[in-house]
């Protein structure tokens, strides 16, 4: 009698690949649509609009893997860029030192207001729902404050202004790659070697899986968690810089629905809001297929309202198959 295991079928591939096949088909489909979405232009272009969006998926992708949720990501995003933009012109001296210390302390600030949803989630026991909804109110409201609600554009003849807009504007020499892209690169590279080969990477997974074998186990669960919004709120802030640096301007309607976005990608690359699962990679693909969506449809000259009511039926289609695949491997 043959013990070989049974060849898997057509649906358990389609479920264990979905986010893959979702993102061929629609390369597929926007090549077979239109004849410039190949086009090395059109491909940089939507790379560098990603940029930000993937820096935030991965902060929210942390965050989920514990098992919370961050809905002030958007609002963090603005005071990054917001703040950048304002402390530029107020330093007595300019160039790459002074851009390097703009970005470091909007980062940190970012950082900080992480670290108070962390505070908040880890430390008191608030619902990770609550507090950030508590926190996206008040970084918006910040934003307002510093800026009087207006937009605050870069001094053109400012050296420090000039490199932040260059990076975000040019790209490798010879190339054309987006700055912006190489850096949210390196930042990919970074979360995954550090979610799979780090033991912090693996009890952040942990945390969120069963978080009470964490507790029992001796390890300080809280940690994690005030971790995780922390690096989430840090990365929330270098995406409004990023932001900033396209548009070569601050303001405070930044990032606005930046959250629902950075909670799609995670979900359609196979992240579950419960915790516990989730891989930076299949972000990065979810981030791609939400993105390959509103790429079509602007070359398509497709209104903007459309294009939410498509994400929400991927959405749906994300959760279902998550919930199929769940309960075929139950069967097993």
């Amino acid at each position: 009698m043959s013990t070989n295991p049974k060849a898997p079928s057509l649906v358990s591939i389609l479920v264990s690949y979905n986010t893959y096949i979702m993102l061929i088909a629609l390369v597929v489909i926007s090549t077979l649509l239109s004849e410039h979405f190949l086009t090395l232009q059109n491909l940089f272009n939507l790379l560098r609009q990603l940029a930000p969006l993937a820096l935030v998926s991965i902060g929210m992708l942390l965050v989920i893997l514990t098992g919370g949720i961050d809905l002030s990501v958007g609002s963090v995003a603005a005071i990054g860029g917001m703040g950048v933009a304002m402390a530029m012109p107020a330093l007595p001296f300019d160039g790459v030192a002074a851009l390097t210390i703009c970005v470091f302390g909007a980062v940190l600030f970012g950082a900080l207001l992480g670290a108070i949803n962390g505070a908040l989630v880890a430390g008191f026991g608030m619902a990770s729902f609550v507090a950030t909804l508590a926190m996206m109110t008040m970084a918006r409201g910040l934003a307002y404050m510093l800026s009087n609600g207006q937009p605050v554009r870069f001094p053109r003849d400012l050296p420090t202004a000039q490199i932040l807009t260059g990076f975000g504007s040019k790209g490798l020499p010879g190339i054309g790659l987006p700055w912006p892209v190489l850096a949210v690169a390196v930042v990919i590279v970074l979360f995954v070697f550090l979610l799979r080969r780090t033991n912090w990477g693996r009890l952040t997974v942990a945390t969120g899986s069963n978080e009470d074998a964490v507790r029992l186990a001796g390890l300080p669960v809280w940690r994690y968690k005030f971790l995780a919004f922390t690096l989430c709120g840090a990365l929330s802030a270098l995406a409004g810089i990023f932001v900033t640096s396209r548009t070569a301007v601050g303001t405070p309607v930044t990032g606005i629905g930046l959250e629902l976005d950075a909670i799609a990608a995670c979900v359609i690359g196979g992240a579950l809001l419960s915790g516990g699962r989730g891989t930076v990679t299949n972000t990065m693909i979810g981030v791609l297929i939400l993105g390959l969506i509103g790429n079509i449809m602007n070359l398509m000259s497709v209104p903007a309202y459309p294009q939410q009511i498509i994400k929400g039926v991927i959405i749906i289609l994300a959760v279902l198959m998550q919930g199929i695949g769940a309960r075929a491997k139950r069967r097993v």
